[in-house]
């Protein structure tokens, strides 16, 4: 018999495939009731309620489990595969540094936010315990842009121009709804609600349409506490608490950019002569126009003066210009 403490998976959000259904509510059907241990309350043994359809031990722990993603810094991603044909992700945490109540608070209050955007992987779920600290979300059976990118340049069938421009506007529109919300700083959870913080393609999950997801928002503070910028924000935009700012989210936004354009490695946009610019696509007439227009825009997003890098308003009406163009 396992202990609540050891895994428990508390429902926060609404399947988005049926806004009235609950899913995976918690992991054990009922906990032990006879948990005396005072340290095994404080890791969760006593905190789990039921909030919708429960999975069962036997379901949860004859899941089949695979490894789909590495990061040395946060953990590792899983894939999730329930008896019941299920599929899930698991983002699993190496180092969390606060307590479980605070960490479940702040997957509630980003799972708010994820499930009432079109452009935001939902949040379905979290986990914490004293070994396993992670949060669940939908599965996109069509991998990440960068699994996508690495596909198409592998020698598999490469985005076309049409499809790139799809994703890049996804991605905008993502970002666009996470930096309007208000206030910018959510007093109950002490978050900086309005940055992303890890904006990447391995960060932009893929529709079976083509169209896009951003992921892992505002992972960075499951991890960290960071509401206060301490002003320090490096051109990469790398993730953690000093890049926690929208100037930083701009510029992975271009590097994002850059990497579904080809045209150079991403760390090092290529500026000027962009007439004689290359792409690992076909690009002529209209969408040749167009991918320099966007590249143009790419440009603008990583300049090394954070100030001089255009807010997310502006750049989706630079985009909503290039679509003109193909009218």
């Amino acid at each position: 018999m396992y202990d609540c403490h050891q895994l428990c998976l508390i429902a926060v959000t609404c399947c988005s495939s049926c806004a009235t259904q609950r899913i995976l509510a918690r992991a054990f059907a009922e906990a032990r009731r006879d948990l005396k241990d005072e340290d095994d309350r404080r890791e969760g043994g006593g905190s789990c309620e039921n909030r919708g359809p429960t999975l069962s031990q036997k379901e949860v722990f004859n899941a089949s489990v695979r490894v789909i993603g590495k990061n040395s810094r946060w953990g590792s991603t899983e894939k999730m595969v329930l008896p019941n044909g299920r599929v899930s992700v698991l983002k699993r945490f190496r180092i969390v540094t606060m307590g479980e109540r605070e960490f479940g608070r702040r997957v509630e209050r980003l799972a708010q936010v994820c499930n009432n955007s079109d452009y935001l992987v939902p949040i379905t779920g979290y986990s914490y315990s004293k070994r396993i600290k992670s949060v669940v979300r939908d599965y996109y059976p069509m991998g990440s842009l960068a699994d996508l990118l690495s596909g198409g340049r592998g020698g598999l069938t490469a985005l076309t121009w049409t499809q790139r421009l799809t994703i890049i506007v996804s991605i905008a529109r993502a970002i666009s709804f996470i930096h309007a919300q208000s206030p910018p700083t959510d007093v109950q959870t002490n978050m900086k609600m309005n940055v992303h913080g890890n904006i990447k393609s391995s960060n932009v999950m893929i529709n079976v349409d083509l169209t896009a997801r951003l992921s892992d928002y505002g992972f960075i503070q499951l991890v960290d506490h960071c509401v206060e910028d301490s002003g320090h924000r490096d051109r990469a935009g790398t993730s953690n608490c000093r890049n926690l700012n929208q100037e930083s989210d701009i510029f992975n936004f271009g590097l994002v950019i850059v990497d579904l354009l080809g045209v150079a490695d991403s760390e090092s946009t290529v500026q000027g002569e962009s007439e004689n610019m290359l792409f690992e696509f076909d690009a002529h007439g209209t969408d040749r126009k167009q991918a320099l227009m966007v590249l143009d825009i790419a440009l603008s997003c990583t300049d090394l003066l954070p100030e001089a890098r255009p807010p997310i308003s502006q750049i989706l009406l630079f985009l909503n210009r290039v679509l003109e163009t193909s009218t």
